[in-house]
């Protein structure tokens, strides 16, 4: 595991007394962990606000939000104690997170039987494949063999989920209601878009930039964990709007109708 400049030498709250990006890479972890927390809550807090059919996925969001905040916490306190970076915590969070995250497309479409099965194992094969290896690659020797070769099988587990979820779910969104087959269409670039930051802040750490590499996983989880729940949620809500779901009926503004 990559070890700090000053391995030993615990960092401080006190922006000046660490160097600029080490202060900066450090805040970051305690913000992600927030971050994460306020939306776990979040996302518990508006499960019943979304038509019933729909809660798992909100149950699923604030799942994969507070086991991020959980490795957060553990990760800042790491990387604060200055002894290493918290390679391991993170890909035991993605381990967990990632295929959460994916579970969400089958949730959405309300894919049963065969196909809804078929689609869960390959992205959460792909996913763990992805993880494993990529977790290899970064606790090899930086820029050997090893570490190469499992990057790029890494690369090549993610491209597969990304075709997958731009070749199998095609069908089954045109059956979608719109507000759920907009989501899913912004969800999947989360994947396209926001997936492909990881590969570049790992290769950041060829250039002795881990602080970098770390910020941008930080700043990548956030909006990937928290923003990917969003857009369900929003999926769900207009959803229910459409239906009549979101509006609550107030008794002295809104009265019973009068049968004649």
């Amino acid at each position: 595991m990559p070890l700090l400049a000053d391995a030993g030498a615990a960092l401080s709250m006190d922006f000046a007394a660490n160097t600029p990006i080490e202060s900066v890479t450090l805040y970051l972890f305690f913000a992600a962990t927030v971050a994460m927390g306020a939306a776990a809550v979040y996302f518990l807090a508006e499960r019943n606000s979304v038509p019933e059919k729909y809660r798992s996925v909100m149950s699923v969001s604030a799942l994969v939000c507070g086991i991020a905040c959980f490795h957060y916490y553990k990760m800042t306190n790491q990387y604060m104690s200055g002894e290493s970076f918290p390679t391991a915590l993170r890909y035991i969070d993605w381990l967990f997170t990632t295929p959460l995250l994916l579970i969400k497309f089958p949730l959405l479409l309300r894919m049963g039987g065969e196909k809804g099965r078929n689609l869960l194992t390959k992205l959460v094969l792909f996913d763990v494949g992805m993880i494993v290896t990529a977790f290899i690659a970064e606790t090899s020797p930086l820029g050997g063999v090893s570490w190469w070769g499992f990057f790029i099988v890494a690369c090549v587990f993610e491209l597969l989920i990304v075709a997958v979820l731009y070749t199998s779910m095609n069908e089954a969104m045109k059956d979608s209601p719109a507000p759920i087959a907009s989501a899913l269409r912004t969800m999947r670039l989360f994947i396209l878009v926001g997936w492909a930051i990881y590969p570049i802040g790992f290769l950041l750490a060829l250039g002795g930039a881990e602080e970098y590499r770390e910020i941008a996983y930080n700043v990548s989880d956030v909006i990937n964990k928290v923003g990917f729940g969003l857009v369900a949620y929003a999926g769900a809500k207009a959803l229910a709007s459409v239906e009549g779901l979101g509006r609550t009926r107030h008794p002295e503004l809104d009265p019973e109708p009068q049968t004649v």
